[in-house]
């Protein structure tokens, strides 16, 4: 019988940083995902923490993971050529197959970007899988900028707003939260319109007021949950919202069911 908690090793062939405190670890696997699923990660004798997937092929995964805590600093310690053990992965992702040939508006908030990454890579690749895709991604600061050299690839393809709430004296792009430049995105069908929504709570709950004032129908938007989960197989709770197992039934919902999702 296979213990499903066993995780198994995964070599660091490399090491981005992003920023002071985030990092992409590329590891040798030939997990294939879905968009928007995400992995238990150990170090042994150290502990476990839950990582979204933010990059795959079928020879290795990323996963970019910011400092935060005893785990991921241990991670923070490692590199290539050491080995991390992980296990998933796991929960629900976006069901990309059903937005082939519609309008994609992705809305992502800080560390959010990187659920949605491989999602933006994919168009990237294959541009012509939908009509068209609008990006807007928010940062606390111009430091806190995620993937800056495929932000500069991805705008050749797409439309693409990036905004921080602060700038400093160097900052000459946009200021303010994502929701203030919802309401002067061109959508020119709601009905035709997938909206992806991954962030802090309040900036997914703010975020998506502001595309049903738009006009975009509830089941048309999607949103991911961070959230603290442990097991990966709903048994120890930690990650349940009322009788909602988010390891199981998440990460990725539908607006239709998160938005009753009140922790």
């Amino acid at each position: 019988m296979t213990n499903v908690y066993m995780p198994r090793k995964a070599e660091i062939v490399s090491i981005i940083p992003q920023t002071d405190i985030d990092y992409t670890f590329r590891l040798k696997s030939d997990i294939m995902p879905q968009h928007g699923q995400f992995l238990q990660v150990s170090i042994p004798k150290i502990g476990e923490a839950p990582i979204s997937i933010s990059d795959y092929t079928d020879e290795y995964i990323e996963l970019t993971i910011r400092k935060v805590g005893t785990v991921t600093d241990a991670i923070h310690e490692l590199k290539p050529g050491d080995f991390l053990f992980i296990r998933g992965p796991y929960g629900h992702g976006f069901p990309v197959e059903d937005f082939k040939n519609k309008n994609v508006v992705i809305a992502a908030g800080g560390t959010g970007l990187a659920p949605v990454k491989s999602i933006i890579n994919r168009y990237y690749r294959n541009p012509k899988e939908i009509k068209k895709l609008n990006i807007l991604m928010g940062f606390k600061s111009p430091k806190d900028i995620l993937f800056e050299d495929e932000i500069e690839k991805w705008k050749e393809e797409f439309d693409v707003l990036l905004t921080v709430d602060n700038g400093n004296e160097t900052w000459t792009g946009n200021t303010g939260l994502i929701t203030k430049f919802v309401p002067d995105l061109k959508i020119e069908d709601p009905n035709d319109t997938i909206v992806i929504v991954v962030g802090p709570p309040m900036m997914m709950k703010f975020t998506c007021l502001e595309f049903l004032k738009r006009g975009i129908p509830e089941q048309n938007i999607w949103v991911s949950f961070e959230r603290k989960m442990s097991c990966g197989i709903g048994k120890c709770g930690h990650c349940k919202i009322n009788e909602t197992y988010v390891c199981l039934e998440g990460p990725v919902f539908n607006y239709t069911k998160s938005k009753q999702l009140l922790d």
